[in-house]
């Protein structure tokens, strides 16, 4: 063993006396900001004397203190920083850092620290008018206590009354316009300005401070999610103005020193302040870096003579040097490094501080300033009693002395941060396991290996140590390292080392089973107990029969194979037995077959051919429908892996059942072996997902083919489908796509008609077009393209008789019928023509003009008709199909009743009502049904030619309005007009008229006079475009589905809609269908009622 001579530690380097009596509580580690501006709790952060004799000015620090103090004086455009997460000497700690520089810089005090600021920043700091929101002292209902630079002290709510009321007091309040109260609204960005500007007018500068503003936003928004935009729109305004302000500095501390205020909530919260701040301040600032992080330590912990006589130190360095040297070749071949490293950090170990900065301060529970400070303070204490004998601060600091069995105060601290993270949902005692591990070491050191400065129990520290966060660990030069101070001898450290891995219960043995010469390569401390060797014994008596049967039954239950498939529109077969499972009826077929259709790329397997070639036996073939089935099988290589997988999974069940009949087993074994479990079956559930990564369906050759998918995240089907060897169609295809000329060729050359059944079954049964995922979609399509007049569906009867449809959606029973089929519109011949078409502006190229004849109608259902349809950008034309005079003049009557046309022959004029016979003759004149007319069309005023007498008559109101209007009107609308008129009371038949209503036949019979009822006034809206039309139930509902299109297209003119509805004909319904309408109309709208 090398010899060492050199001192401890605690015999180079003096305590603070503070920190040796343990007077200095974690509270004097706590900078606060808040008694400072208020003088109140006087510490060492009050007085600038004591505080900059604490202070070390890191170079961030003293970067931070330049840019504010030249801003102040006028001279940088740095208006706004922010500082980031510290380590050590606190974002706090730096914003007090300002305060005691610009509050009074002619009264500084001569120290180094306050000369290396000065000489950073080039000039005298400017004196300022402070203001500082610290946000923790911001009470949500009493708010906080602040000083007016007058010095009194007045409580606000509102974090911009308190800023207003330390700027200018009583002046501040009425710039935010309220000098007796606080507003609750945040104020704007310019009065922000002319807030900030206040001090200006003083001859001083103005600095505005933000600390822990997290903890304020948690609570208030918390309390008021509203508060989140206001609290983002007084700081992104405060920021603002602060950029505009010369002489103004604003510093912020957004994050909470509190980390329970790092929930989701908190977090959110941090995210949309910190948005704001970066709109206008520079780069965050970190005050500590890591190269400083031993000063800071050296400063507060240490008395001053300590460092700042650094005499005695290269000894201690290098006496450590030489032990670890003996242990570490890396160590070795960089001594001269090693040498500066380690005396750039004395007295503590570098590696001990840097387990710290880099695992220790991502623990939201360890406090980067206040706890390390904290937890060296108790350390050193403790370890200073017992006598710690290494040379410099390392792991054995935080050991108790060698008779104590308890921990320390320090390592108790660290266990219960330690223990609030979770792993898994569970929380892990480190207290019991590091007092555990501890005894285990002590009973190690006491076998005999010769180690003589508690090496083995330093091992467990420093392991515990690298194990923080959940999944950290340390490499074994690490250890060696940090054990090797005091010049161990290597081969007994490394026996103690190795029996330690041996007998813990709580190393990883993850980790302890890969050993690096004798000793484990990764050491990690967590509650896996040592269960691998029980595993491995385990795994020899798994039967093979078994683990095939419950290879099948796992791959059953694997729903990821499957997911998504039955959604597209696939037929889901998991696990078929035979081929007949799979139905040859021309769906889209998914199965996912067994272990015994595993197959290679290329090389599909005999079994899952079987699926694909046959239906029932081998001489039964899938003749037809063979592009509509896919199947995913597993690859030889991944089906073994899974397999083992699985062998994995039921050897750690064997142990648990083998763990359950002792009973001296400790609970936290039990929970490890099923996180063992539980990782087993997520391995195996994983490779089973990876093991289907083979496709085997045909190819555009219609034969058996094979190929490998790569491994992502995606479910199976959804990888298959967006393969492009699987030559899957996901979406429908356009009715285009269908017809001669398409991309698909399903038509021969002169074809005029196909089957609708063999255009959907194409696709699934000839190899070299697309798999077809939905079929239905195929045939919706057809029935799309029929709407839409691209071509003809039409059924034939037994009799040859035909039943055509163009441009309107088959019934059912057409659609079941076998002989339905696609005729193309130059071939087809229209038998039945919906009258709805007829009607002005559905039919593109129909109405010319305002008035065509039936001639006209019969010249565009000639098939010999094309007219121009606009694809967006350019002209398609558009065959129209011929029909049958038979079907033209049954249209146009139709049309004609239902009031979409008016027709006009000669003095016959009807809209409305049935067409006379014989007046459907080729000069028959189709118009759009005239406007509808009002009561006050039919009264004196309106139309005086009818009332030459007191008393007129229906026909001479026909006659004076078919003269008034140039054309005969239908009689359809003149009776509406007159029903309205007799209902309203406006009209009154006389004594000797005839009854009402009648036809036109009878409207000379029908007398009447004006009665003494004021007419109502006439309709508004002369320009008013409007639409009367019979629509069928199923078209109210198209209607209504349309209304937000129709709102949507009339914004900013006024739409009303104007409902009539009529029940029977010429016989009067039964009373309880009036009783059972009204009671629905009345539901729908008070007042609703058949009269």
């Amino acid at each position: 063993m090398a010899k060492i001579s050199t001192k401890p530690w605690h015999k180079v380097v003096d305590l603070r006396p503070d920190i040796r009596s343990g007077e200095l509580s974690q509270k004097e580690f706590a900078a606060d900001l808040y008694d400072v501006m208020m003088e109140r709790n006087r510490s060492v952060y009050h007085d600038p004397k004591e505080f900059f004799g604490l202070t070390y000015p890191t170079t961030k620090l003293r970067d931070l203190a330049r840019d504010v103090v030249l801003r102040l004086a006028g001279k940088s455009e740095k208006a706004v920083r922010q500082l980031q997460l510290t380590y050590g000497g606190g974002k706090t700690h730096a914003l007090i850092t300002l305060v005691h520089l610009t509050a009074a810089p002619d009264k500084l005090p001569k120290l180094p620290a306050v000369d290396e600021f000065i000489t950073h920043i080039g000039t005298v700091p400017a004196k300022a008018r402070i203001a500082a929101l610290v946000f923790d002292q911001l009470d949500l209902e009493t708010g906080m206590d602040v000083k007016a630079p007058d010095g009194t002290v007045r409580r606000f709510r509102m974090p911009w009354s308190a800023l207003a009321w330390q700027l200018g007091g009583t002046t501040g309040l009425q710039v935010l316009g309220r000098a007796d109260g606080e507003r609750d609204t945040a104020p704007a960005t310019n009065v922000l300005e002319e807030l900030l500007a206040l001090p200006g007018k003083e001859g001083l500068a103005t600095l505005v401070l933000l600390d822990e503003v997290l903890m304020w936003a948690r609570q208030v928004v918390g309390a008021d999610t509203a508060w989140l935009g206001k609290a983002e729109y007084f700081f992104q305004c405060l920021t603002q103005a602060a950029g505009r302000v010369p002489g103004c500095a604003l510093v912020a501390s957004l994050l909470a020193s509190d980390p329970a205020q790092s929930d989701e909530l908190g977090k959110k919260i941090e995210k949309a302040l910190y948005e704001t701040f970066q709109r206008v301040s520079d780069a965050g600032v970190q005050p500590v870096e890591r190269q400083d992080v031993a000063e800071v330590l050296r400063r507060r912990l240490l008395a001053p003579a300590s460092y700042t006589q650094r005499a005695d130190w290269k000894q201690q360095v290098v006496s450590a040097l030489n032990g670890i040297c003996e242990l570490d070749e890396q160590t070795k071949k960089n001594r001269s490094l090693e040498e500066d490293r380690f005396l750039a950090a004395f007295p503590f170990h570098p590696n001990l501080t840097d387990a710290f900065f880099e695992k220790w301060t991502q623990l939201e529970g360890f406090q980067r300033t206040r706890g390390v400070l904290r937890t060296f303070a108790l350390a050193l204490r403790d370890a200073e009693k017992w006598g710690d004998p290494t040379p410099v601060i390392g792991p054995a600091a935080f050991l108790a002395a060698p008779t104590d069995f308890a921990l320390t105060d320090a390592t108790r601290e660290l266990a219960t941060i330690a223990r609030t993270e979770q792993y898994e949902g569970k929380r892990q005692d480190w207290q019991a396991i590091l007092e555990g591990e501890i005894k285990k070491a002590r009973e190690i050191q006491e076998e005999g290996f010769g180690l003589k400065f508690r090496e083995i129990e330093q091992a467990v520290v420093a392991t515990f140590l690298h194990s923080q966060p959940i999944g950290q660990k340390a490499r074994t030069r690490e250890l060696l390292v940090m054990l090797g101070a005091n010049g161990p001898d290597r081969i007994d450290l490394a026996k103690g080392l190795a029996r330690w891995a041996d007998v813990s219960w709580y190393l990883d043995d993850t980790f302890t089973a890969e050993k690096e010469g004798n000793l484990p390569k990764v050491w990690r401390l967590g509650s896996r107990p040592n269960l691998r060797q029980m595993h491995h014994d385990a795994r020899q008596h798994v039967s093979g029969t078994v683990l095939d049967e419950l290879l099948e039954r796992e791959i059953g239950q694997i729903r990821r194979l499957t997911e998504g498939a039955r959604t597209m529109g696939a037929a889901v077969h998991m696990l078929p037995s035979r081929a007949a499972d799979i139905e040859d009826d021309g769906e889209f077929h998914y199965a996912v077959l067994g272990p015994k259709a595993a197959s290679e790329s290329g090389k599909p397997s005999a079994e899952a051919r079987r699926f694909i070639d046959e239906t029932t036996v081998a001489d039964r073939p899938r003749a037809t429908n063979r592009n509509a089935v896919v199947l995913a099988v597993p690859s030889r290589d991944g089906i073994e892996l899974a397999r083992e997988k699985l062998r994995d999974l039921l050897a750690w069940d064997k142990v648990r059942e083998l763990l359950k009949s002792r009973d001296d087993i400790e609970p936290v074994r039990f929970a490890q072996l099923d996180a063992n479990l539980r990782a087993a079956r997520g391995e195996m559930t994983s490779q089973l997902i990876m093991a289907y990564c083979v496709v085997v369906t045909v190819n555009e050759a219609n034969e058996v083919a094979a190929f490998r998918l790569p491994i992502d995240n995606q479910p199976l089907f959804i990888k298959i489908v967006n393969e492009r060897r699987a030559r899957i169609e996901s979406t429908a295809v356009n009715a285009e796509a269908l017809l001669p000329g398409g991309p698909y060729d399903l038509w021969q050359a002169a074809e005029k008609s196909r089957y609708v059944k063999d255009l959907v079954g194409a696709f699934a049964s000839t190899a070299r077009l697309p798999k077809m995922l939905n079929r239905g979609a195929i045939l919706d399509t057809l029935l799309l393209g029929c709407v839409a007049g691209d071509f003809v569906l039409q059924v034939t009867r037994a009799d040859r008789s035909v039943r055509t449809f163009w441009r309107s959606r088959p019934d059912d029973l057409a659609l079941r019928d076998p002989s339905l089929e696609v005729v193309l519109p130059d071939a087809a011949t229209l038998v039945d023509l919906d009258a709805a078409l007829l009607a002005p502006g559905i039919l593109p190229g129909l109405w010319q003009t305002d008035a065509i004849n039936l001639s006209d109608a019969a010249a565009y259902f000639s098939g010999k008709h094309c007219v121009p349809i606009d694809k967006g950008g350019y002209t398609e034309p558009l065959s129209i199909p011929g029909a049958s005079a038979e079907a033209i003049k049954g249209a146009v009557a139709a049309a004609v009743k239902s009031g979409r046309v008016w027709l006009l022959n000669g003095t016959i004029s009807v809209c409305g009502d049935d067409v006379p016979a014989g007046f459907l003759t080729d000069e028959a004149q189709l118009l759009p049904p005239p406007a509808p007319l009002s009561t006050a069309d039919l009264l004196p005023a309106n139309l005086p030619a009818a009332w030459a007498e007191r008393v007129t008559t229906a026909h001479l109101i026909h006659a004076s309005l078919s003269n008034k209007r140039g054309k005969p009107l239908p009689w359809a609308p003149v009776r509406q007009a007159l029903d309205e008129a007799f209902r309203l009371g406006v009209l009154e038949r006389t004594a000797d008229s005839h009854d009402w209503p009648t036809d036109f036949g009878g409207a000379a019979g029908v007398k009447f006079v004006r009665t003494g009822i004021k007419e109502p006034p006439p309709k508004k809206g002369y320009g008013a475009r409007q639409l009367m039309a019979e629509l069928r139930p199923n078209e109210i509902q198209d209607l209504a589905d349309q209304l937000g299109e129709l709102t949507k297209a009339a914004a900013g003119h006024d739409l009303k809609f104007s409902l009539r509805i009529e029940l029977g004909t010429e016989k009067e319904p039964p009373d309880e269908v009036v009783v059972q309408m009204n009671r629905i109309l009345g539901g729908i709208k008070t007042g609703m009622r058949l009269e």
